[in-house]
């Protein structure tokens, strides 16, 4: 039989493919059964779990306390009680917080000093359902800080952060019991550091933060995501009473200072230097030229203080203390009023653009000399007058220039000028007369720094 060439080759040619076709399917197959292994072992060794702060907060949460307190007040006897030998009826009153474990072995526990202020009995309740009788052992209101103690076993504490190595971003999580609903966590971050200006007769140096923070929050536990206490939640800002996102805490460095008087004294001694001081800002240093834009500026000096027996002057800008530089009259205020009595603080001061350093004792401020009331001014000179920023002045007889009256909320009187100062420096310049005054005057300045005697006291005035 014979064979036709072309459809030999033809069947050669389609069995040739067949088999190329039949290769790439098998190693197609066997690709995809490696890939169906591959799939298949995957749970094995791979984690798809959600970032969690549950690990830290199961270490952390049970240090946070809920506090719950009674107070007891009299009532006024308007029906004649105690005539007929009976007692006024008495109003109890309940009120809740919460608080932090800083100490396990000595049952030490922080929280706020307005929480317990006026407590008859506190009682504290613990993560682990255990609720114990908690003694006063100090309070201070300047700081909104109280220190309490328990008697109990099994108490867990919490670490402390290093307040120098907080920085605004850093996530933060606040745990306290609002509404007295329950220990409850929110998070956040730290919105700015180093807030005041709250209530300005208080030590302030708050930790803002957009964690929620609300009533019954207060005393409550400001941590980082390591579960290091930052801070203790004290107070908000808000138009309606609850969270918008405008919380403070006192930091971690504050509450330290503070827990060492009250274990020692049950209060905290004020410690004073003896100065009067205000912040130095760019727009005061255009004037001074003291050789620096930040600090504390010293504007006036107490007869008989630590600060006048060291050499304090006024117009001295106070940029650190013992080693570290600040930056506002806030930082020396809390720094000499947290310090312990009997404690040197090395100040570091910049005088006509040179630096010195002056170590000073700081004493109890009961030590202190009480500043004398101003005096009146008598000298009935009325030639010359003249009026600077509702001040009206006149010349002193060719010893500075007089302070005769001064306009209420004028500029002048908002800067502290009073009547019978008298000036005898303007913008470090002396002056004898009112024609000096004017002369030496800058209309330009946008602030004017007077050299002031008041009550034989040298002080520095700031007006702008």
């Amino acid at each position: 039989m014979t064979v036709n060439k072309s459809f030999t080759h033809f069947i050669r040619n389609r069995l040739s493919k067949t088999l190329v076709v039949a290769a790439l399917v098998a190693t197609a197959i066997g690709s995809t059964a490696v890939i169906q292994s591959t799939q298949a072992q995957a749970p094995a060794s791979y984690d798809n779990s959600m970032p969690s702060l549950a690990p830290m907060l199961e270490a952390v949460t049970p240090a946070v306390v809920n506090i719950s307190v009674t107070r007891v007040q009299q009532m006024p006897d308007v029906f004649g009680f105690r005539g007929n030998g009976q007692q006024p009826p008495v109003r109890r009153s309940r009120g809740a917080g919460s608080g932090v474990v800083v100490d396990s072995e000595e049952g030490y526990i922080i929280t706020n000093h307005h929480v317990v202020a006026g407590a008859d009995t506190i009682n504290v309740g613990l993560l682990d359902g255990r609720v114990l009788e908690a003694e006063l052992i100090g309070s201070d209101e300047q700081t909104d800080i109280a220190l309490l103690q328990v008697t109990a076993d099994r108490l867990t504490a919490i670490e402390l952060a290093d307040a120098r190595r907080m920085r605004i971003g850093d996530y933060v999580v606040a745990i306290g019991n609002p509404f007295g609903i329950g220990q409850t966590v929110t998070s956040g971050i730290i919105s700015a550091l180093g807030r005041a200006g709250i209530n300005n007769d208080n030590y302030e140096d708050f930790i803002q933060t957009d964690a929620a923070i609300n009533v019954g929050n207060s005393g409550g536990a400001l941590v980082d995501l390591q579960g290091r206490l930052v801070g203790i939640n004290t107070a908000i800002i808000s138009g309606s009473g609850t969270s918008s996102g405008v919380g403070f805490a006192v930091p971690v460095d504050m509450l330290e200072a503070v827990m060492t008087h009250l274990e020692r004294d049950g209060m905290v001694r004020r410690g004073q230097l003896g100065v009067i001081i205000r912040d130095h800002t760019p727009l005061v240093e255009e004037t001074l030229k003291l050789g620096a834009e930040q600090g504390a500026l010293i504007t006036q000096v107490m007869p008989d203080s630590v600060a006048e027996q060291v050499g304090l002057q006024v117009s001295d800008l106070v940029v650190a203390i013992n080693g570290e530089p600040i930056s506002s009259s806030r930082e020396l205020r809390n720094a000499v009023g947290l310090a312990g009595v009997d404690q040197v603080l090395e100040l570091g001061v910049l005088r006509n653009g040179e630096r010195t350093t002056v170590d000073a004792l700081i004493v109890d401020s009961d030590d202190l000399p009480a500043v004398a009331a101003n005096a009146e001014d008598s000298s009935g000179r009325r030639a010359d007058e003249s009026n600077f920023l509702g001040a009206q002045l006149l010349d002193a007889g060719g010893s500075g220039v007089a302070v005769a009256e001064v306009a209420q909320r004028s500029p002048a009187w908002a800067a502290g000028l009073q009547p019978g100062d008298v000036i005898e420096e303007v913008n470090r310049q002396p002056v004898d007369t009112l024609r000096d005054f004017n002369q030496v005057l800058n209309e330009e300045a946008r602030v004017v720094a007077l050299g002031v005697v008041r009550d034989g006291q040298k002080l520095l005035v700031i007006v702008s």
